[in-house]
């Protein structure tokens, strides 16, 4: 999978940016020592980033251990220790950070997908992630939006076509821009509309898929009626968590969230040592 190539690449980079020259600290204590330690969550969400997590430690010393007690996707409460790791004290004090950053990242944005998705539980609508990722990390935050039950739109600029409004201006028109998108070799293509005039001249011209681009809601309503099922509908621009089910509401087929990537909120966790090899148990 595309995701998990790129991961021992970023976790090489964050393990650099924070080491550096060597971890001071850590050096303090003897090479020798040994310790167990467990990762506790603070607060409700859904968990992802188990792999990168591990792959810090493995870059660090492959005879790091861990354990997990769930996986990527589940539900976990505040209070529930997630995993428990043993070896090096050294490497599991170097590590701690950058493996944490990674699972509060991930874990963050799979807990807000999450959220949307609830929030239009019983609507037939798809909520759907944006480009607006964290620069480096895009693959990794669409894949916590999946662990978060919503889905993907496109993953970049190279496996779909979506003209937007300085596409269709540069073109001339909603027209001659899917025309010419209609003549290369990509066969996914989405218009983006800004008002119901474009919206019908998309239609004429035989779009299949449609970006509603800050559309009211009465306008989302009149665009699901012009369109007779005949395009997929998605709605896109400046939803919120206490705006998506109205937008869903309406009958559009599907709503772009940028604020499942962009606006972050990491989740809390913390790692502790533990006495005499102790579990989680």
């Amino acid at each position: 999978m595309k995701t998990f190539a790129l991961m021992a690449e970023q976790v090489a980079v964050a393990l650099a940016e924070d080491i550096g020259s060597g971890d001071v600290t850590a050096h303090l204590l003897s090479e020798a020592a040994q310790a167990t330690a467990r990762v506790v969550v603070r607060q409700s969400a859904v968990l992802c980033g188990t792999a990168w997590f591990d792959e810090v430690f493995r870059q660090l010393d492959r005879q790091i251990e861990s354990t997990w007690l769930y996986q990527d996707g589940d539900v976990v409460q505040a209070g529930d220790c997630l995993c428990t790791l043993t070896g090096s004290a050294r490497t599991l004090l170097t590590g701690e950070r950058t493996a944490l950053n990674f699972l509060q990242t991930l874990s963050g944005t799979a807990s807000t997908a999450a959220a949307y998705v609830q929030a239009v539980q019983g609507l037939p609508v798809t909520i759907c992630d944006t480009r607006k990722t964290l620069p480096g990390l895009r693959l990794a935050q669409k894949y916590a939006v999946v662990c978060g039950g919503a889905a993907n739109q496109r993953q970049g600029l190279y496996d779909a076509i979506l003209l937007k409004e300085n596409h269709i201006q540069a073109a001339g028109s909603v027209t001659q821009a899917f025309t010419a998108a209609q003549a290369s070799a990509v066969t996914k293509i989405q218009v983006e509309v800004e008002d119901l005039t474009e919206l019908a001249e998309a239609l004429t011209a035989g779009a299949t898929s449609i970006l509603l681009d800050n559309f009211t809601l009465a306008d989302l309503r009149q665009a699901v009626a012009l369109n007779q099922q005949r395009a997929r509908l998605e709605a896109s621009g400046g939803i919120s968590l206490d705006t998506v089910r109205q937008v869903a509401a309406t009958g559009v087929d599907a709503i772009s969230v940028g604020s499942l990537t962009k606006d972050l909120q990491s989740v809390d966790f913390s790692m502790r040592f533990l006495p005499d090899r102790a579990s989680c148990d």
